[in-house]
């Protein structure tokens, strides 16, 4: 029965197809549906004069778990969640998380992908990435990937590249390089070397098998040398690309970590 609040919208939607109400909620809560033009993902909504419309490339079919790459921003931590699931305490950095939102979304990425509420559920954040550093933070719905992000952890490679103060000479690149008795965890497996010179500024390549928060900074720390910038531009074969600090994207389906 219509009340003044209207209907709800998933009995429109069943109206409209016409399909089960359960059909109409898994098509709202696809994305499918938009009412005078927008978007809204809640069965729940009422609706009154409003035109509703399905798209018309609608489906039924289990929505595939989403994966985003986001651009963290120095400055932020890494989006991961405490052990016992919730966001860090205040007064920490603030999360990457807040920045997947559709104002953010990288222009130009898959086509017929929009955020929606329900990449949002559930999304893990599997690869550390220190707060100070920038570049490629991992979110993802999808066991497959978590999994390889995980079980694959320690042997896949990592690219990074460090911008330090001053010029690298082949002795202390010898010595970033090498690997003594006792090294570090993770030490012997970062192979360093120079990328570029500007003034004032060397760029380091640094790839290294597994993330290790805080090795390079203490690889540079113990050879002397002062740490101006720190960016994760590859995990495995996923690349960073030319995306915008602060700017995400989903993985495309032939993209493979």
């Amino acid at each position: 029965m219509r009340t003044d609040e209207g209907e709800r919208l998933a009995k429109r939607v069943a109206a409209l197809v016409p399909c089960s109400r359960r059909e109409a909620e898994q098509y709202i809560t696809g994305g499918w549906v938009r009412v005078d033009g927008r978007v809204v993902e809640e069965p729940q909504s009422r609706v009154q004069q409003q035109v509703v419309t399905l798209d018309r490339d609608a489906s039924l079919m289990d929505a595939t778990p989403a994966t985003l790459l986001l651009h963290k921003p120095a400055g932020h931590d890494d989006g991961r969640l405490a052990p016992d699931g919730k966001r860090p305490r205040p007064g920490v950095p603030p999360s990457a998380r807040h920045l997947l939102i559709q104002a953010q979304q990288l222009a130009g990425g898959e086509v017929g992908q929009r955020l929606l509420k329900r990449h949002l559920i559930g999304l893990d954040s599997l690869v550390p990435l220190e707060w100070a550093a920038s570049g490629l933070v991992v979110f993802t719905q999808d066991w497959r990937v978590a999994r390889k992000l995980t079980e694959d952890a320690a042997l896949m490679e990592h690219e990074v590249m460090l911008d330090v103060a001053g010029d690298v000479s082949p002795e202390t690149l010898r010595r970033l390089n090498r690997t003594p008795d006792g090294a570090t965890p993770g030490r012997s497996s970062v192979k360093i070397s120079v990328n570029s010179n500007s003034e004032g500024t060397t760029r380091l390549r640094c790839a290294m098998k597994g993330g290790h928060p805080g090795l390079l900074a203490d690889l540079c720390d113990q050879a002397g040398l002062k740490i101006s910038g720190m960016k994760r531009i590859r995990i495995g074969r996923v690349m960073l690309g030319a995306m915008p600090a602060g700017q995400w994207r989903f993985l495309s389906q032939h993209e493979r970590f």
